[in-house]
């Protein structure tokens, strides 16, 4: 089960590919303006179908607008059959397009293909606070640039940003970082946390909060 986002100015297209989806038990939420939807809502899908002919806003103009605050497949839903024009698409940031008018079994094949892929990927990523942790390799990035931290500051960005929002005192996150063997003293994780921040700084980013007399969270 998935959650996702229909946006297309046709109601009747609206309840058709809400009625195909949901065979699949995905939450299916629909929307008819583009421009009523509030851009803290996005993190709450995992795929969006985009109609590119809209009155208000054109499908490509919204997924300009929207890429760089989404990471979940967006795949557009047109009429249009031009080269061209599915390249242009592709290049602002689409994953890919299915051409109406479209068949029940293509719509969820393709839908469910790419929810697959996604889950495969988010098993070895997070994406978390406009940062990408690759969780294989142990880096985090952000718009696609390594950010240069060591073992220890990694591994501190992880443990807080797997447990967002619960506040942490230095004792348990180096109880959670080293385990109960660690050869340092908690400590060190104050000139750790000085040191994330001093990278994360360069690109305007602040995760990691204080919390006075207790220790720090990932916000």
């Amino acid at each position: 089960m998935a959650k996702i986002l229909v946006i297309d100015d046709e109601p009747d297209i609206l309840a058709l590919i809400k009625n195909i989806l949901q065979k699949d038990n995905h939450l299916v939420t629909t929307v008819v303006n583009p421009e009523k939807i509030l851009t803290s809502e996005f993190s709450n899908f995992d795929l969006i179908l985009l109609d590119v002919m809209m009155p208000r806003m054109d499908g490509f103009t919204f997924c300009k607008e929207i890429r760089g605050i989404v990471d979940c497949p967006i795949i557009f839903l047109t009429a249009k059959t031009m080269e061209i024009d599915i390249m242009y698409g592709l290049g602002l940031g689409a994953d890919d397009y299915i051409t109406k008018p479209f068949g029940m079994g293509e719509l969820r094949a393709k839908v469910n293909a790419y929810l697959r892929r996604e889950n495969r990927e988010r098993r070895s990523t997070l994406c978390l606070s406009g940062m990408k942790f690759d969780l294989s390799g142990k880096e985090i990035l952000v718009d696609d640039k390594k950010i240069p931290f060591t073992k220890s500051e990694y591994n501190i960005c992880e443990f807080l940003a797997r447990n967002q929002g619960q506040v942490f005192s230095k004792d348990k996150i180096y109880e959670g970082v080293y385990g109960y063997d660690g050869k340092s003293d908690s400590s060190a994780i104050t000139e750790h946390v000085k040191n994330i921040r001093a990278k994360l700084a360069v690109f305007e980013l602040l995760p990691i909060e204080t919390v006075w007399g207790i220790g720090y969270k990932w916000k």
